[in-house]
């Protein structure tokens, strides 16, 4: 296969940034269906993804993870926020400069967690992987030709598979399928939402393999979202943790998983589960719910579950706190200065 587009930046340059991405869902009642209300679903999240890395995002369920992967895949319009794919910016349409969204599509692909509703149940494998290249042009012997490439790839004999329906394949080799046929475009940047959590342990264990050896053989990057910590921590070069639609901590792996800076973060590490009988938890490391995104605390979001919590968490917001290099934690004891008792020491 042909190598992806060419890098135009350098390897110093990001692929993706993304400036105050926002969206906001409206809820409408009442007798004239108006809008009652919105729910900040993506609530103002800056991400960097650098060439060549894997991205981990993980955070409880409702915190924002898919919608944001729907918003850098433009599977839904933002409300607000700049999307620059290596130094250029995306254009939100056919008249604004930019990269073209066709183009952006074509170097961006996804990777769903449903691996069966993913796929048409009408169509064999290879005409599903085939399908997207003839939307861009190619022609039909180079497509399925190309189909024929990636299944193997994926570890799917073509002379065994090619012809087969989803429903004739085990959950684990749909989802070789919809890594294939994410590849197909020759993209740049993956993007792969919650793709083992639905598959057995051992059958999770050779996908991550498999998209470690993907990664190197096409010279992939990828976003890799996840609710299991411990996929994220194998598969990750940095980690981003989100909580009521904002970051509330990034930076990379080892010292995310060794030096939690963020209470949030701290007590999602928290909860995994030990096999050391003296390490087993008999107390919750967070209690209550996630607080309602329709009407999110002022302040700091996280304060009505954080015990470290004080008058100022509800005054002010707080912004991403440089710890160490690439190391930020959206909290005001990692800020010195803030007027929190703690201010300052997680950064010393």
């Amino acid at each position: 296969m042909s190598a992806p587009s060419p890098d135009l930046g350098g390897p110093a340059q990001p692929l993706l940034t993304v400036r105050d991405l926002k969206k906001h869902f409206p809820i409408r009642g009442g007798l004239l269906g108006g809008r009652v209300g919105e729910v900040r679903a993506v609530d103002g999240v800056s991400l960097t993804v650098l060439k060549g890395e894997t991205l981990g995002i993980v955070g409880e369920s409702g915190c924002g993870k898919s919608t944001t992967a729907r918003l850098l895949m433009r599977l839904l319009d933002p409300d607000a926020g700049e999307t620059i794919f290596d130094g250029e910016g995306v254009a939100q349409n056919q008249q604004a400069g930019g990269i073209a969204l066709k183009e952006y599509r074509r170097q961006v692909q996804m990777v769903f967690q449903d691996s069966y509703a993913s796929l048409n149940p009408r169509l064999p494998i290879e005409d599903s992987i085939a399908f997207a290249p003839r939307v861009h042009g190619v022609s039909a012997r180079e497509a399925h030709e190309r189909a024929h490439e990636l299944l193997a790839a994926v570890g799917l004999a073509p002379s065994q598979f090619a012809r087969r329906y989803p429903h004739e394949l085990s959950g684990g080799q749909r989802q070789r399928v919809n890594i294939a046929r994410a590849l197909a475009l020759r993209p740049r940047l993956v993007i792969l939402d919650e793709p083992v959590s639905a598959l057995d342990k051992s059958v999770e264990a050779q996908v991550l393999n498999l998209l470690v050896d993907l990664k190197e053989k096409f010279g992939l990057t990828y976003v890799f979202i996840s609710h299991d910590l411990n996929v994220v921590q194998y598969i990750s070069d940095r980690v981003l943790v989100m909580y009521l639609g904002k970051v509330a901590e990034h930076g990379p792996v080892d010292e995310i998983y060794s030096r939690p800076a963020h209470p949030y973060t701290s007590a999602l590490l928290a909860s995994r589960p030990s096999m050391d009988p003296a390490k087993r938890r008999t107390e919750p490391p967070l209690t209550g719910d996630p607080p309602n995104p329709v009407n999110p605390p002022s302040g700091c979001r996280f304060r009505t579950r954080c015990p470290h919590a004080e008058p100022v968490c509800a005054e002010r917001e707080p912004p991403a706190a440089p710890l160490s290099d690439g190391h930020e934690a959206a909290c005001l004891m990692a800020l010195p200065g803030s007027g929190h008792s703690l201010a300052g020491k997680l950064a010393a």
